[in-house]
Parts: structure tokens; C-alpha cells; sequence
């Protein structure tokens, strides 16, 4: 009999849960009116998104008015990054901080910055991904505009401590910013006693659909809006807002804080059984950012001898889902921008896996990802020749 499937890639994205979709059900059908309506239906929709704020608020120790809507990641962090560099350059402020080891969209955000003449600058990080604290407070002088710090990295789960940098970020005069993506419904986060100015939030993270997000922005934080046309979002984000989606994440970000301790406390244990298994089993295998505070739901594990993209093909013929710590790109495997930010050499950083734990995760599901690795490592190892190993039909 065919063993089930195995997801090990919930930082990729997670399931709707099903309490999320019932909530979402009626604004697809009775429910349907436009926000900015003034008759019934549109009343009806404007209450319902209004609620959906204030929850969503609440979950994030925030007010509602502090709270926008987006589309997701991505357009959350742009938003922050740009929309400072745009408010404060007039004042001289043109300097965008951030690390090597951040998502891209705020790493090509930063370098939009430099594109429209700002200036573009990186912390270094330790071995470990944290970041380096003399040389981030050495970037902050008085033209810094805005620091852009990821809370819980999405490739090796490291947590930087974000209420200090905030700290220091807003003591010297500039914006902080931090993507939350990946932190939200994994550590505490509380806007009331953390001092961060924009904060990232992306629904399918946590249960709800694609397609919806949230940027939290602390009242009297100069931004910009990125796009124009209309007076949704109290003017922030022009255009026709997604009641039902936004419902969704407001209903998922509940479960997610409701749950938070045990949850966290379940993910924390099968992390442990993961990376105790991999140890026992895969002679040389190395845990990236293992010296660091870590986020539960992420394991980055370099097999030697191995490459990435082999391993990935290879799991998936198995019904094991996961991904990788290098990308291709045109055909070309490169390694990971964070593990080599790290310092992580070259065959290590193209032979890692992220494998991320969540909702469907489980002491069998991990017990027969071990297996399944263990016996792939030993198959590579055999194989002496590495560019014969890349055509090894596992």
C-alpha cells in the first residue's frame, strides 16, 4: 500500500482552514456588496470589513486605524520600504538598512531605493543569521530613512531580536519596519510593548487564502502610499477592498493567537524529533542557524554529498514535499542568498532542504521523512563523482 503524502512546506504556504472558509462563505454569495456602497448591501460589507480590522487589531495589540489591508507579503513590504524612502528623502533622509538574508521583496525594494538615488545598506550577519548589533547601529546615522529587519527568517527560522532593533532604530531617528511573515502566530508580537513602527502580515501563512495581508502601521508613521486612485484604506491603498479575504485573515490570525502556546509547544517537539533523526541517521548532516533563537516551524539541513534539486525530485517521486535552500534559475542551480550571506560554503549551501513543520505535520510524517533521507544520503554517498551523482535516478 502507497504511503500518504507528506506536506513538509507550510513557510511555502498552509491549508485554508475550514473555519476560515466558513466564515468567508457568505461574502461570496449573499453578502456580496461593495464596502463603499451607501445602500444595504454595501452598509452590510462596510460593517463586516470594519469587524474584520478591529479583530485583526486586537491580534496584533494594535488600533484599527493602524491597520491596512494588502495583498500579501510582498506588496506589504514594498509598501513600507518605499513609502518611507519616498515620505522622508525631502528631509534628507535617503538611506534604506537591511540585511542580506531577507525575503526579496524587500531586498528588491531596498534596491528600488538606490535605483531612485537613495542609498542601499547591509548588515552583516553572524554564522548563525543574527544580526550584527555594533554594525547595524554603526548604519544608523542621520540619513537613515528606514531598517527593514525580517522577525523570523523564512529559510533557517532564525529570530532576530526585533524590539531591540526597533529600539535602536527609533532612538536614532529613522523607521523600522519588519517583515512579520513569517513571526506571525509563532512568536509574541504586541505593538503596545515592542516599539515597531511597520510590521508585514500575509494570510496564507497562518490558514487563510492567498491573496491577502495586512501592514500595521504605527500612527504618525510618515508614508506614502504606493498607488492612487481612491480613498479605501483611509487613502493608503486605493481600490475596492476584498471583504471576504479580509474576514479570512481576521478569523485566522484569531485561531492562530488563540493557539499560539500549544501549538508552538507541538511544533517545537517534532522539531526536535526531526533534526534528532537527521543527526542519528545522516553522518555529517549540519543544521543551519542551530547556534541561534530559532522559530519552531523550520529545520534548514545541508546533507553532504548531496545537491539540492536531486533531493527535491527525489522526495517528490516519494510523496515527500519540502524545498530547497538554492533556487534555479535558467537552468542553473545557485545557492541560497541567505545560507551564503552566513557564510555556509558553496557544497553545503546547494545541498540544503527547508523542511517547514505546520498544521499537517506529524510524528509519522516525520519519521518516514527521515527514512526516506537517510536512505537517499546513503545512495549519494556512494556515488564518488558528483557530477555523476546529478543524473542518479533515485
Amino acid at each position: 500500500m502507497a504511503s500518504s503524502p507528506v506536506y513538509l512546506d507550510h513557510a511555502a504556504t498552509t491549508p485554508v482552514r475550514d473555519e476560515v472558509m466558513a466564515a468567508m462563505a457568505p461574502f461570496f454569495g449573499p453578502r456580496f456588496g461593495n464596502p463603499s456602497s451607501v445602500h444595504r448591501w454595501g452598509r452590510e460589507a462596510r460593517v463586516a470589513l470594519d469587524e474584520a480590522r478591529e479583530r485583526l487589531a486586537a491580534c496584533l495589540g494594535a488600533n484599527a486605524d493602524e491597520v491596512c489591508f494588502t495583498s500579501g507579503g510582498t506588496e506589504g513590504d514594498n509598501f513600507a520600504v518605499l513609502g518611507v524612502y519616498r515620505t522622508l528623502k525631502a528631509q534628507g533622509r535617503t538611506a534604506a538598512i537591511t540585511t542580506p538574508i531577507e525575503h526579496k521583496a524587500v531586498l528588491a525594494a531596498v534596491h528600488q531605493v538606490a535605483h531612485e538615488g537613495g542609498e542601499e545598506r547591509l548588515v552583516r550577519v553572524t554564522g548563525d543569521g543574527l544580526v550584527d548589533m555594533g554594525h547595524f547601529a554603526s548604519l544608523l546615522d542621520g540619513r537613515a530613512a528606514i531598517a527593514s529587519v525580517m522577525w523570523v527568517n523564512n529559510e533557517v527560522g532564525v529570530i532576530q531580536d526585533v524590539p531591540a532593533l526597533a529600539a535602536q532604530t527609533k532612538a536614532a531617528g529613522a523607521v523600522f519596519h519588519t517583515d512579520g511573515v513569517q513571526a506571525f502566530g509563532k512568536v509574541h508580537i504586541d505593538a503596545r510593548t515592542q516599539p515597531f513602527d511597520l510590521l508585514t502580515i500575509s494570510g496564507h501563512k497562518i490558514g487563510a487564502p492567498k491573496g491577502i495581508g495586512a501592514l500595521y502601521i504605527r500612527r504618525d508613521t510618515p508614508l506614502e502610499p504606493l498607488a492612487h486612485g481612491g480613498s479605501q484604506e483611509r487613502g493608503r491603498r486605493p481600490g475596492t477592498e476584498n471583504v471576504a479575504f479580509a474576514i479570512g485573515l481576521a478569523t485566522a490570525a484569531e485561531l492562530a493567537v488563540a493557539e499560539h502556546n500549544a501549538e508552538q509547544t507541538r511544533l517545537l517537539a517534532l522539531r526536535s524529533f526531526l533534526e534528532n533523526g537527521l543527526r542519528e541517521r545522516i553522518p555529517g548532516a549540519v543544521i543551519h542557524g542551530a547556534g541561534a533563537p530559532r522559530a519552531a516551524h523550520v529545520v534548514n539541513v545541508s546533507i553532504p554529498g548531496t545537491n539540492s534539486e536531486s533531493l527535491l525530485m527525489a522526495l517528490d517521486l516519494r510523496g515527500i514535499a519540502c524545498s530547497a535552500g538554492s533556487a534555479c534559475q535558467s537552468g542553473s542551480v545557485s545557492a541560497s542568498h541567505v545560507l551564503t550571506a552566513m557564510g555556509v560554503a558553496p557544497e553545503l549551501a546547494n545541498a540544503a532542504l527547508r523542511l517547514s513543520l505546520g498544521c499537517l505535520s506529524t510524528t509519522e510524517c516525520v519519521t518516514r521523512t527521515v527514512e526516506v533521507l537517510a536512505t537517499l544520503a546513503e545512495k549519494a554517498r556512494d556515488v564518488k563523482n558528483a557530477a555523476v551523482f546529478e543524473t542518479v535516478e533515485f
